[in-house]
């Protein structure tokens, strides 16, 4: 029985796209299913797969993981064959710490440039404070990259649940149009170029439901 992901609308969810695409780019099989957001049956709906009753949740047979971080380290316990995570301890220990702190910080940019997969690409005004969250995001992509991803063009080197995690933060990047350096533009394009970041892509401009919050930003 294959994997099943339970997702929120590919247009606005950033957390569904984490384990969507790490799932997509290391060719595990899954099946999908989307719950639309800002529906009078979300929240019921969402129920049935998770008790947060929120999105993504995975479902493994009877077993049942929610939350995107959670969700990848069962990915990398179920999978080790894919390399979710960085071979070496040193580089699997700073990818798991940059995961980490994606989970739970970059507040500030979170809040003022909200998930948008259709977007057109327009600058906004920043705070300090989203500046502040972007030089950090900056510097933490060219440590990596500087320390541990020579073998290839992503953070690790490789593909992996770290480039999965800031995957959303690409788009924040790339559609409110921040000014970032040669280095960070390169590594954006190359999460871009991914075939799967491309599908998941094409998904969010063919759904029909709209959120106008999020659209008139």
């Amino acid at each position: 029985m294959p994997l099943k992901l339970i997702l929120a609308n590919k247009a606005y969810s950033s957390w569904s796209l984490r384990p969507w695409i790490l799932l997509a780019q290391l060719k595990i099989p899954f099946e999908e299913v989307i719950i639309p957001m800002d529906q009078p049956e979300t929240r019921a709906s969402m129920l049935n797969y998770a008790p947060t009753g929120k999105c993504p949740s995975l479902q493994d047979g009877k077993i049942v993981i929610w939350e995107s971080l959670a969700i990848i380290e069962y990915l990398a316990e179920a999978h080790p064959e894919k390399t979710v995570w960085p071979k070496g301890k040193a580089a699997r220990a700073h990818a798991r710490s940059l995961a980490s702190e994606m989970h739970a910080g970059l507040v500030a940019l979170r809040q003022a440039c909200p998930t948008n997969f259709r977007r057109p690409v327009k600058a906004i005004a920043l705070s300090d404070e989203v500046r502040a969250d972007v030089a950090r995001i900056e510097a933490a992509w060219a440590h990596a990259r500087a320390t541990f991803g020579r073998g290839g063009p992503f953070l690790f080197g490789r593909f992996s649940a770290a480039d999965a995690m800031f995957a959303p933060v690409v788009n924040r990047l790339h559609v409110y149009d921040v000014l970032v350096s040669t280095q960070t533009r390169a590594y954006m394009d190359t999460i871009m170029a991914l075939p799967a970041w491309k599908a998941w892509i094409a998904d969010a401009h063919a759904e029909p439901w709209r959120i106008e919050r999020y659209d008139a930003i």
